[in-house]
């Protein structure tokens, strides 16, 4: 399921949500003037490699490694990763962000890369193999919208009725989304999700790491942040 729009009205204008789009695609715009072996070195200086990750908790010496949990949201390894990336940051993280405030919105979201690229590294701590890619950051903005606005209403393609927006509540796209991760990740224990393309418990781990993090903000968002909007956005 592609979301394309939620009902969800902001008041405040996205200014980090749009800002960080911006510049994940102009990171992207640089990697196409790579050559292939420019670019596997890019991939290996700003991922995050899950063996120098572990390396760098054992002895915690330099700031290298650590800065790439940062980095890698920003860097991405194809039209498609990108697109989709972004598509859903943008559905969804300017409801986040009107909810939290601009800086916060911020600190949140690159918690939520942590969260993500902690719980893959724990799951592969040998893997040399670097994990780019802003979908734990976003999972922790998904994990955030179904405590926000579970009742929302998303508008998504689905396959055979790829022209059509269909509703569909939020609550049950996005437990959808987070099972379709989970099951995966243990699908896949004992293999590398990295090396096969995709880092699932990247995604559990931020998604989870969203969940946790909203709940402990709540209590300081007012009510109407949060709370389904009465004013519904045009969808189709």
């Amino acid at each position: 399921m592609i979301p394309v729009a939620d009902s969800v009205s902001t008041r405040r204008t996205p200014y980090v949500n749009v800002s960080l789009i911006i510049v994940s695609i102009a990171v992207f715009v640089y990697e196409l003037t790579l050559s292939a072996a420019d670019l596997n070195q890019f991939f290996l200086d700003y991922g995050v490699v899950p063996a120098d990750i572990d390396a760098w908790v054992g002895d915690r010496s330099g700031i290298e490694a650590p800065l790439t949990i940062a980095t890698a949201a920003f860097v991405h390894g194809g039209w498609l990763h990108l697109g989709f990336n972004m598509l859903f940051l943008w559905v969804f993280g300017d409801n986040i962000e009107d909810a939290l405030g601009h800086l916060p919105y911020l600190v949140f979201y690159l918690l939520a890369a942590a969260g993500a690229a902690a719980l893959q590294v724990a799951t592969d701590t040998g893997s040399v193999i670097p994990m780019v890619g802003a979908s734990g950051a976003i999972a922790g903005v998904l994990g955030a919208y179904l405590i926000l606005y579970p009742r929302a209403t998303v508008a998504v393609l689905l396959p055979f009725f790829f022209f059509i927006p269909l509703p569909v509540p939020a609550f049950v796209l996005l437990i959808f989304w987070f099972a379709l991760q989970l099951f995966t990740g243990i699908a896949s224990i004992g293999t590398s999700e990295v090396s096969q393309g995709v880092a699932v418990w990247a995604h559990v781990g931020g998604f989870i790491t969203g969940l946790i993090l909203i709940l402990l903000l709540r209590p300081f968002i007012r009510t109407r942040s949060y709370r389904r909007s009465r004013r519904r956005r045009q969808m189709y």
